[in-house]
């Protein structure tokens, strides 16, 4: 009989990718988003904290979700609150769900950031009245799942590139 070798247990050098992972997400949003025109726009920011909540607590991860959400709504005070506490509650799920979805599979974690960026434009949609110019059901039937698509694929890109960051378990 063989004896297995201990499985490895996340570290300081795992939290401090996973850390960096974030916060590259985070610039991002702030860099690279405006970059972007259209309707269909990724949003880093969901990406950033749906990996970063999967690897929390759930009280924390909600945390982390309304400290990323009033860093947004402070952009647009028209709508103050309403992304702190969809992001919250986004984050709070997200942290339960993670047994269930988040495995080490692209296409699960594609699908997972799908649910979670197309709920989040649900609820920031219905919380703040709407979308200017366009209507409501377009608004959530079309744009949001184009956005959500687009989200999703790109996260899987960027997980597939980086794999070491947002995978902190895996040394």
């Amino acid at each position: 009989m063989v004896a297995r070798p201990p499985a490895p247990t996340p570290g300081f050098g795992s939290a401090v990718r996973a850390w960096l992972g974030f916060l590259l997400l985070i610039v991002a949003q702030f860099g690279v988003r405006p970059l972007i025109t259209g309707r269909a726009t990724v949003d880093f920011a969901v990406v950033a904290v749906l990996f970063a909540a999967v690897r929390m607590r759930p009280g924390f991860a909600a945390l982390t979700g309304f400290l990323v959400g009033v860093a947004l709504d402070s952009l647009a005070p028209s709508q103050l609150g309403s992304t702190a506490l969809v992001m919250t509650a986004i984050a709070y799920g997200a942290s339960w769900l993670k047994a269930v979805f988040f495995a080490d599979h692209v296409a699960l974690t594609a699908l997972f950031i799908f649910g979670g960026k197309w709920l989040f434009d649900i609820a920031t949609t219905l919380l703040t009245g709407g979308s200017a110019g366009t209507s409501l059901v377009a608004a959530l039937l079309i744009w949001a799942p184009l956005s959500a698509a687009l989200t999703a694929a790109v996260a899987a890109v960027l997980l597939l590139l980086f794999r070491p960051l947002y995978h902190p378990q895996s040394l």
